[in-house]
């Protein structure tokens, strides 16, 4: 094994899980949405808001019983952080697969609507709208300014 293959399987071996990284934007998402700060849910957790970037990040892997903390803390069922994972239900294909194939969507992935701040303040409004009806008038109005597809 040369000096470059060993490097490369060093960096292959440090970057973070597809998956990590899914269940971190998740983490992200949803305390955003809340409108929590990193430092107020590590403080919800026992842990620093370094250690809350370091997951948020996929960088440090979410174990078990943290998972189940962070669900209580962000008031979701466990099964939120693995929303909107590709492949990650049904199908024949074999979960080696699945996540290879994860993380060659996540490559092409860095402007996802849902992780810009614009879409989160806006839910984030919405959601204050404390009148059902004027909220459903609001989402109607802008379903009808959105082109036709």
């Amino acid at each position: 094994m040369s000096s470059g293959d060993t490097t490369e399987k060093v960096e292959k071996e440090h970057r973070p899980s597809p998956i990590d990284v899914h269940v971190g934007s998740r983490v992200r998402l949803r305390r955003t949405l809340l409108g929590m700060s990193q430092e107020r849910l590590g403080e919800a957790l026992g842990l620093t808001f370094q250690q809350v970037q370091k997951y948020e990040r996929g960088v440090n892997r979410i174990g078990a019983s943290r998972l189940f903390d962070l669900s209580r803390v962000l008031d979701v069922p466990i099964s939120f952080f693995f929303d909107d994972l590709p492949g990650s239900v049904g199908g024949s294909q074999g979960f080696a697969s699945r996540v290879a194939g994860f993380a060659e969507a996540q490559e092409g992935f860095g402007d996802d609507t849902l992780h810009r701040r614009e879409t989160l303040e806006l839910v984030r409004a919405y959601y204050r709208i404390s009148d059902p009806s004027v909220r459903k008038r609001v989402f109607d109005l802008i379903k009808a300014m959105t082109p036709v597809e």
